[in-house]
């Protein structure tokens, strides 16, 4: 079933000239990259060897804002945290909110910009440093359309329909908007003048990356590089989709919430008590492993658990609690440190015009 959801990691390999992780020896000594969390890459190897030098190096990971931050995210966002921390790392922040404006994943560009508003709010309660992270927030940051005006001549219509299908009744919001895409990984050397970038995106989004690649240096700037994170699944196993809400644990979920989905997580499980001390479970399929794994205990803790779940001395069940108690912590944290978040601290990261500030903040004082 895992392997099912790796597919599209595997074809960025195979099909896309992507390069796996597992051949470079040279690695951050950080989890996500010591687990695996990423699968593969383009020239990340470049851009640590210059980031190690000491070259001024800069990160850009977006977001969409039509919904909220969940669980897996952690594999990008405790990432852009370990750069930052470890080589204060510029980190640029593109909120896509008119994306989600013209491909009608919001009703209004209200909407957008609202929930743009609550993800800043949840980036600086999740630790982006305030010094070194800007957020690019399209409908109130104008300039980034200047610059994706410059970089459309870079880039067939042929192109666009190539990589993305859009048949020629669809909105011609969303046959531009690659472009824009383009400026938002190339603004950190347009704007500050940093050429060595990252990207750490899902494989989903290649495509996207490999168009901007080729604008970037067509216009005669540097290609940033890409990490690719592994795809994981939802609880029930399945690739994650937002028409299914509650396979996906959200870092705003209520406790009882997180509960309820954990307990219905695919499991690797037997089917009875004395089944499973017999026969032991397969943690290579049981989710609640997976995520306990991934993100909440070391290797040594991993190992250990790994073994006493195969020999059957763990049950599924003590699995699914050790995580809800681990997500619901987690969670807790997150939400208070929101509360400490102040229209002050996304001022400080948001690049906008002077003008636009009284609007923003209403917006934000009508957060719940």
């Amino acid at each position: 079933m895992q392997e099912d959801i790796l597919e599209e990691n595997r074809r960025l390999v195979e099909e896309f000239q992507a390069t796996p992780f597992s051949q470079l020896k040279d690695l951050p000594e950080f989890y996500t990259f010591q687990k695996g969390l990423f699968y593969s890459h383009r020239n990340f190897d470049t851009f640590y060897e210059k980031l190690k030098s000491g070259e001024k190096s800069a990160i850009v990971s977006g977001l969409n804002p039509s919904g909220t931050l969940q669980l897996a995210h952690r594999i990008v966002f405790d990432t852009v945290l370990f750069f930052q921390k470890k080589f204060k790392v510029k980190t640029i922040v593109p909120l896509s909110d008119d994306e989600s404006y013209v491909a009608k994943k919001v009703v209004k560009r209200e909407d957008a910009i609202r929930h743009g508003i609550e993800l800043i709010v949840d980036l600086l309660a999740y630790g982006y440093d305030k010094k070194l992270t800007k957020v690019s927030f399209d409908f109130v940051y104008p300039e980034i359309f200047n610059i994706a005006i410059n970089l459309s001549r870079y880039v067939t219509l042929s192109e666009i329909k190539a990589v993305y299908g859009y048949p020629n009744d669809q909105n011609i919001g969303l046959h531009f908007y690659p472009v824009v895409q383009a400026a938002h990984v190339l603004l950190p050397e347009i704007k500050y003048g940093i050429k060595n970038t990252l990207v750490p995106i899902g494989p989903d989004e290649d495509a996207h990356l490999r168009l901007g690649r080729d604008i970037a240096e067509r216009a005669g700037y540097s290609k940033p590089a890409i990490i690719h994170a592994r795809f994981l699944p939802g609880m029930d196993g399945l690739k994650m989709s937002k028409s299914r809400p509650d396979a996906a644990i959200f870092l705003h979920d209520a406790p009882e919430i997180v509960e309820k989905k954990i307990k219905k997580a695919f499991s690797g499980g037997r089917d009875t008590v004395e089944e499973h001390r017999k026969y032991g479970g397969n943690p290579d399929v049981d989710i609640p492993y997976l995520y306990l794994s991934s993100f909440f205990l070391n290797d040594e803790e991993t190992k250990g658990i790994r073994e006493e779940y195969i020999h059957g001395k763990i049950l599924s069940g003590e699995l699914k609690k050790m995580l809800i108690e681990k997500v619901n912590d987690f969670n807790q944290n997150f939400k208070k440190r929101r509360e400490k978040i102040r229209f002050s601290d996304i001022k400080a990261v948001l690049l906008t015009e002077e003008s636009k500030l009284d609007e923003l903040e209403k917006i934000f004082n009508n957060i719940e």
